[in-house]
C-alpha cells in the first residue's frame, strides 16, 4: 500500500543585518518569500535599526520580526551588533529544539565562526547577501547561499501574450499568482509537487489567500485557469492525486527573443534599471548575465560584438551607465550609475 511522501518543512529562525541587506521593503519581503518556500519562520530578528527604517515597521510586525535597535555611541556600533546577532543565534541554537534551520542576512566573514558551530550542531544554514559586501569565505562556509539579487527576482521579464480579453486587473493579480506559484516550483527538488502541498506554501507566503477571490471554487480549478491563460503550470491528476509541476515545453525558437548589436545597450540598460529600483547601488557582473541570459537565453558576448562579458562592461562604463570597480577580495563589481 503506497501512500503520499511525508514532507518535512524546515523550521527557521531568520537573523536580519539590516545594514547589509539594504534595508527596502521589497528587498525585505523577497528574503522572507525565500525562507518561507523552504520552511516556516518560527523566529525572526533585525539588527541595526534606526529611525530610518521605519517604512519596514509593517512588514516586520506582520511576521512577527522583534527589533534590535542600533544605539549611536562611538565607532564600534557595528560591531556590537554583529556580536549581538551571534549571542542570540547560539541561544536559539542552544534553548529552542524546534528549530533546525538558520538563515543569515548578511555576507561578513566576521560570521563564519557562528555558521562553522550551527552545523555542527547539525542546524541548515542560508547565507543570504548583496553581492557587494559578500565574502567568499562565508559564501563557501554555508551550506547554501543565495545573492540578494538573485533572491528579489530583479530581472527584467519578458513581455508575453494573454490568450484571452480580461480586465487589465484581473490579469495583473492572477499574473502575479502565477509568477509566485512558479517561484515555488522553480525552488523545489522534484519536477513536480501536490497541489496540496503547493497550496501549504501559498498559504505560508500569502495567508489571506482563497482561490475564490479568483473566482475558483478550488485550488484544483484554480491551477487550471492559471495554465490554460499563462502556460507555466504543468497540472494532472496521479492516482486521484494533484501533482503540479512547471511546463518545460519551452517557446519556438521563432519567439524566444534575441539580442544583437543594435538592441543590446537597451537591454542592459533596463537591466540596470532594475536593480537601482531595487535598492542596489552595484551589483557582481556574473548577476547581470544570469539575469540577461534568463531574458536572453541564446546570448552570447561574441554576437553584439565583444569577445568578453567584461568588455561589455568596459562598453558599459563608455556610456556612463556603471562603473567598474574592483573589491578587496579583488573581485569585479559594476556600481550602478
Amino acid at each position: 500500500m503506497t501512500g503520499k511522501k511525508v514532507i518535512q518543512l524546515s523550521k527557521f529562525a531568520v537573523f536580519v543585518d539590516l545594514e547589509n541587506c539594504g534595508a527596502k521593503v521589497p528587498t525585505l519581503k523577497s528574503i522572507l518569500e525565500k525562507v518561507k518556500i523552504r520552511g516556516d519562520i518560527l523566529l525572526g530578528k533585525v539588527y541595526g535599526y534606526t529611525d530610518k527604517f521605519d517604512d519596514l515597521k509593517e512588514v516586520l510586525l506582520s511576521n512577527t520580526f522583534t527589533v534590535v535597535p542600533s544605539l549611536r555611541y562611538g565607532i564600534s556600533q557595528k560591531n556590537n551588533a554583529d556580536i549581538q546577532l551571534v549571542i542570540d543565534a547560539l541561544q536559539v541554537a542552544y534553548e529552542n529544539e524546534l528549530i533546525d534551520s538558520f538563515c543569515i542576512v548578511s555576507g561578513d566573514s566576521d560570521y563564519v565562526p557562528l555558521v562553522g558551530r550551527l552545523k555542527s550542531m547539525g542546524k541548515f544554514v542560508l547565507g543570504i547577501s548583496r553581492s557587494e559586501a559578500a565574502s567568499n569565505i562565508f559564501i563557501n562556509a554555508c551550506n547554501e547561499f543565495q545573492f540578494l539579487e538573485s533572491v528579489g527576482k530583479r530581472n527584467v521579464e519578458k513581455p508575453r501574450k494573454q490568450k484571452s480579453t480580461y480586465s487589465n486587473e484581473e490579469v495583473a493579480d492572477e499574473s502575479e499568482l502565477n509568477k509566485l506559484l512558479a517561484t515555488v516550483l522553480e525552488e523545489q527538488d522534484r519536477d513536480e509537487i501536490y497541489a496540496s502541498e503547493l497550496k501549504g506554501t501559498l498559504l505560508r507566503l500569502r495567508p489571506d489567500f482563497n482561490e475564490k477571490a479568483y473566482g475558483c471554487a478550488t485550488f484544483y480549478k484554480l491551477l487550471l485557469k492559471l495554465s490554460n491563460r499563462f502556460g507555466d503550470l504543468r497540472v494532472h491528476n496521479d492516482n486521484f492525486d494533484v501533482m503540479v509541476g512547471l511546463n518545460n515545453s519551452g517557446e519556438s525558437p521563432e519567439s524566444i527573443p534575441q539580442l544583437t548589436r543594435d538592441n543590446w545597450r537597451e537591454a542592459f540598460a533596463a537591466q540596470i534599471k532594475a536593480y537601482k529600483d531595487g535598492g542596489f547601488e552595484r551589483v557582481n557582473p556574473s548577476i547581470l548575465k544570469a539575469d540577461i541570459i534568463t531574458a536572453y537565453p541564446d546570448f552570447n558576448e561574441r554576437s553584439i560584438g565583444f569577445k568578453r562579458f567584461s568588455d561589455v562592461m568596459k562598453q558599459l562604463e563608455k556610456d556612463g551607465l556603471v562603473v567598474v570597480e574592483m573589491d578587496e577580495q579583488n573581485t569585479m563589481l559594476i556600481k550602478l550609475l
